[in-house]
């Protein structure tokens, strides 16, 4: 009893913190349509002060993240003239998107105990998920992934995208690209004064199919045997509809 009255009385003690994030989106919901060829989410905020500016720098980094999901990467090599599968890694909670905006250069405004901490650059995101090895250089997976998923706009680091008003106001744009993953996005905004982070704030993104792009994805995994007839069905139909075009233009 005592030591809960006393966990109580110092937590009643602890000062309020100095500096808070107050964030928003310019939409929490992105719906991916038969013709979703991307998307941009504008992420704006405040810092909310109740006593006189700190001493250091402020900087504003903004991760936004989308579901994680379970990817084998393996590299191939020349075996006895054909290329077989040599080494692989089993990654469990690679995100599926991962895009990290800051006022500046990642390594200016984020120490790398504080990364390692809350895991906010692209290699921490990717390097402290669950893997399982199979080769003695992961590394080269981990950074296989980041090269891949950088060329198709799903990784992305955008030094200096974050505009920081009067230390006060910010505001930056994340493009989001056409092969998104549906399911719950979360957008990490993070204070960090010297490269130490002193507040966090997390918003949910739903990023979800409709329309016929849900129809048919429900189809496919509810009822997987209609599905399967459907498409050979429609398969059949256009061959035929296409052989009676040619028909006809023949004639």
């Amino acid at each position: 009893m005592f030591f809960r009255i006393a966990c109580l009385c110092l937590l009643f003690a602890l000062p309020a913190r100095a500096e808070e994030v107050v964030a928003g989106l310019s939409q929490n919901r992105v719906s991916i349509t038969a013709n979703f060829d991307g998307s941009e989410i504008l992420i704006f905020g405040a810092v909310k002060r109740e006593s006189p500016l700190p001493d250091g720098p402020l900087d504003v980094i903004i991760a936004v993240a989308g579901p994680s999901e379970p990817l084998t990467v393996r590299r191939k090599d020349r075996r006895y003239g054909i290329w077989v599968n040599v080494d692989s890694v089993i990654v469990d909670q690679a995100p599926s998107f991962y895009a990290v905006a800051t006022t500046g250069p990642l390594t200016n405004v984020l120490t790398d105990v504080e990364d390692l901490e809350h895991r906010i650059s692209i290699e921490r995101a990717v390097q402290t998920v669950g893997t399982t090895f199979a080769t003695d250089n992961p590394q080269d997976f981990s950074e296989a992934i980041i090269r891949i998923r950088n060329e198709n706009g799903l990784y992305q680091l955008l030094e200096g995208d974050v505009d920081l008003s009067e230390e006060t106001l910010f505001a930056t744009s994340i493009a989001l690209p056409s092969n998104l993953v549906e399911g719950d996005y979360t957008a990490r905004i993070f204070l960090t004064r010297s490269g130490k982070v002193v507040d966090t704030h997390n918003v949910s993104i739903d990023v979800s199919k409709v329309g016929l792009e849900r129809w048919i994805y429900n189809l496919a995994h509810e009822r997987p045997l209609i599905y399967g007839l459907l498409s050979l069905f429609i398969a059949i139909a256009a061959g035929w509809s296409a052989s009676a075009v040619f028909r006809y233009i023949k004639s």
